[in-house]
């Protein structure tokens, strides 16, 4: 039989004691575990289940508290929670209210600093055919750092050695904190705007990852692959590496060597004019030797011209001796060929046939020759040509 005795409760109630009763003894937990079912809903609230081997527990990271962190949550990544057990009452659940999360065995900064650099490398902001030479002779530096900080007065302190004689623009903003990301593409935007400088200068000094993180930032990293003037990166010391190293268009492992970067020293100046002088020098000399040797082959053509023109006249007489014989030869040759032609036309011609005795018989009307003596009637009239002269005659008879 059921015990009347005791209180009846509701479900409500009892879920409300139990997480009064969890949430006063478990108020502050550290959980290990391997992230799944990971949803992240328009209202920014995170949701997902915390398991290892052989047990899972449902967790929630609200919104004001996921804004904190750096780097984004994965499934399957192995993950370090610190929070609060509660009851969920509606599902009669219990949930691990997380207030911190951090990546097991890596820190949550060096895997965000990977995942940025993953995506932009993967969109191509670090590829070495979108970055820019930088000027030879600026004019005009543009910086970009903390006005109070040592990286600028050690960049003027590298100019002023240097001997750079322009300007330096300096748009001073906080290097590290909340509002450093901001102000650095809010500086670099400025500077793009104005347009004076024709190289940038973005960096500062040495510090710890937390301090060095703003120029780690996505906004800064892609305010620097926008900007229209070149830009050196020029964050901490030579082993420290940015997301802004990899984006500039050349990255100087101090402020210091960015500063040597954009400036040539009075000797580099100095050396680099002798150089160009020793080879203008040279190139003027060996043109000038080539025209001297062009001068004297001239000149000693020009010593004899006398010889010269005899040798010319010479080479005519033999030239024109040549054509007078070939042209006597020719005509020796034509003479023969035509009185060749001569003789045997004398042969063939009727001319020599009448001079042998013989008579050319034509019609008196139409002078058509006569071959046939059955085209004639008696009565009929003819010419006869001798060999010299002309006879008239009538036919008198006609034998076939």
């Amino acid at each position: 039989m059921m015990n009347e005795a005791r209180p009846l409760l509701t479900v409500s109630r009892l879920n409300a004691l139990l997480r009064d009763l969890v949430e006063e003894n478990f108020m502050n937990v550290r959980v290990a575990g391997e992230l799944s079912n990971f949803v992240s809903p328009v209202s920014g609230h995170w949701y997902f289940s915390l398991k290892d081997d052989s047990a899972q527990l449902r967790g929630v990271m609200f919104r004001g508290q996921n804004r904190q962190l750096r780097f984004r949550p994965e499934n399957g990544m192995e993950v370090i929670c610190v929070g609060r057990i509660s009851v969920y009452p509606q599902r009669g659940e219990l949930q691990l209210i997380v207030d911190e999360l951090e990546p097991r065995g890596v820190g949550g900064l060096q895997l965000a600093f990977e995942q940025l650099k993953q995506k932009l490398a993967v969109e191509g902001l670090f590829s070495a055919g979108r970055k820019r030479p930088l000027p030879v002779f600026p004019e005009t530096i543009g910086v970009v750092t903390s006005s109070t900080g040592a990286a600028l007065q050690d960049i003027l302190q590298i100019l002023r050695r240097r001997g750079f004689g322009g300007r330096v623009l300096l748009r001073s903003v906080p290097v590290q904190g909340e509002t450093a990301a901001g102000e650095i593409v809010a500086a670099i935007a400025d500077l793009n705007r104005h347009a004076q400088a024709d190289v940038l200068i973005v960096g500062r000094g040495g510090g710890s990852l937390e301090d060095l993180w703003a120029f780690n930032e996505e906004c800064v990293a892609r305010a620097i692959a926008a900007s229209k003037i070149p830009v050196i990166s020029a964050v901490g010391h030579e082993i420290d590496y940015t997301i802004a190293d990899f984006v500039a268009d050349l990255r100087a492992p101090t402020p210091s060597a960015a500063a040597e970067m954009v400036s040539k020293s009075r000797l580099e100046l100095e050396s680099h004019l002798d150089q160009l002088t020793m080879r203008l020098s040279a190139s003027l000399e060996g043109k000038l030797q080539r025209q001297r040797e062009r001068f004297n082959d001239l000149t000693s053509r020009l010593r004899q011209p006398q010889s010269a023109l005899r040798l010319r006249a010479e080479q005519l007489r033999m030239s024109v001796l040549r054509l007078r014989e070939g042209a006597r030869r020719q005509s020796t040759d034509a003479t023969a060929r035509l009185r060749e032609a001569s003789g045997r036309l004398d042969q063939l011609s009727p001319l020599a046939t009448l001079a042998r005795g013989y008579a050319l018989v034509t019609t008196a009307q139409g002078g058509r020759g006569v071959r046939d003596a059955s085209r004639l009637q008696p009565g009929d009239s003819v010419t006869l040509r001798f060999a010299a002269g002309r006879a008239t005659a009538t036919i008198d008879e006609v034998e076939s």
